[in-house]
């Protein structure tokens, strides 16, 4: 693959402001929309959202600076991590001390495990098949949350117009997706929301004077909302040390992903200390009472698009996302976004996802897909989906301890996957796919 910038060469000062706004066009929507869907599971009103965003925004920029220095010292974007949203969402009865607290302590367990080498063996687990049945169940477990945002409280017609709305805008961004190319198809989510917000408010022109609320926003400090206290839920925990292997999986492909594309020198290195500074972000995360990051795997179809593959390149990218944090009246038009766009949007990406997985089921297989992996896959997300539904009622009677687990359709899948690959179905090494991770 021929390259313009290798990896550790410097871009001119006017192009590297140019390959950052690429690389901001990816990272600023994807904080937008799970930053909005973790928000609004909270419950917060605009102005508790206003801070929610610009707190991501500052967690991730700082942590895309970090890792460009200290830690993989490649050109990959950290957003906020889906698995830990689906944790947030499990265990919100459990309250946002609990919930943000869990965070701090997976974020910690996971720096230890890569900084001691042990995460070499938890690796082992993660065979091609559960590593599937984590990326389906991400997006299979969403659903209900994304349908929440489409309707957003509304009743009669104009929850079918949401709907229609919210369906059109989502073929209609898969359909452009289809026919754009390099970068334009790398910043599609960004196109695909300015569309939906002038769309949607051209449509519901009465919806419009919300806007005028942005007059209100104050210039409020970042700390002004802490008022942070530890609290220790045990099942809880366990639970987000389940969603924190998970997000390991994610960022351990994503980083490998480059490695591969760009083949790397200390690969080995850079994966130890990505990983551990992926903890460290999370940690940060929880203390300061946000998702935490993850390291996004679409940075390799970015360098193929445009050419560069210079790591700085990225660093005016983390400089938006700083500044939009301490810009609140940014922050206040981007709560704004009707929440039918949000859904529609995360619809999207959740259709992504579940090509991610599929694509990750069949490929670089010595043996081809077999039957087994099938039964694997198949089994383990279904077992999943079990743990969504289950009544309300259902999940009351259970010892406090195991309602985050329980109730957490990732944790009941990739606890099944595990014992059904590595016990039940054993017939591979655990981890001769790692290439594929």
């Amino acid at each position: 693959m021929r390259l313009d910038y290798t990896l550790d060469q410097k871009v001119p000062f006017f192009k590297t402001v140019l390959f950052g706004i690429q690389w901001a066009a990816v990272l600023v929507p994807s904080i937008i929309i799970l930053g909005e869907v973790a928000a609004r599971v909270h419950l917060l009103n605009a102005s508790g959202q206003i801070h929610y965003l610009r707190v991501l925004f500052l967690v991730c920029g700082a942590t895309l600076l970090c890792q460009i220095f200290w830690g993989h010292r490649l050109p990959l974007i950290p957003g906020p991590s889906a698995v830990l949203l689906i944790g947030l969402i499990a265990g919100q009865h459990a309250g946002n001390h609990a919930v943000y607290t869990s965070v701090m302590i997976g974020g910690l367990l996971l720096a230890i495990l890569s900084v001691s080498g042990l995460f070499r063996l938890l690796r082992r687990l993660f065979t091609v098949n559960v590593i599937t049945v984590v990326l389906l169940l991400i997006a299979f477990i969403l659903p209900p949350t994304i349908v929440g945002l489409i309707i957003d409280g509304q009743t009669g017609v104009r929850s079918l117009y949401n709907l229609f709305f919210a369906l059109g805008l989502t073929l209609l961004t898969f359909l452009f997706y289809g026919l754009l190319k390099g970068i334009w198809r790398s910043t599609l989510i960004i196109w695909a929301a300015a569309a939906g917000v002038l769309l949607y408010y051209t449509a519901f022109p009465g919806d419009v004077k919300e806007l005028f609320a942005l007059r209100n926003i104050s210039s409020e400090s970042l700390l002004d909302h802490m008022t942070y206290t530890l609290s220790f839920e045990p099942g809880l925990i366990l639970s987000f040390i389940f969603c924190f292997i998970a997000l390991s999986v994610n960022d351990l492909g994503s980083i490998q992903s480059v490695n591969e594309l760009l083949e790397t020198d200390f690969q080995e290195k850079r994966i130890s200390r990505g990983i551990f500074l992926t903890g460290l972000a999370n940690i940060l995360s929880g203390f300061l009472g946000v998702i935490g990051p993850v390291n996004y795997s679409m940075s390799p179809g970015i360098i193929i698009s445009t050419g560069c593959a210079s790591r700085f390149s990225v660093i005016p990218a983390a400089f938006i996302a700083l500044l939009l944090a301490f810009l609140p009246a940014a922050a206040g038009i981007i709560v704004m976004t009707p929440s039918v766009v949000i859904g529609a949007l995360m619809a999207y990406l959740m259709g992504t996802q579940v090509a991610s997985g599929l694509m990750i089921a069949i490929k670089n297989r010595a043996d081809g897909f077999q039957y087994e992996d099938a039964l694997v896959i198949g089994a383990a997300v279904f077992l999943g989906l079990i743990a969504i539904f289950l009544p309300a009622h259902v999940i009351s009677l259970l010892h406090p301890s195991l309602k985050p687990l329980m109730g957490n359709g990732l944790v009941v899948g990739v606890i099944s996957a595990i014992i059904l690959e590595h016990l039940a179905l054993k017939k591979r090494s655990a981890f001769s796919s790692r290439k594929s991770a």
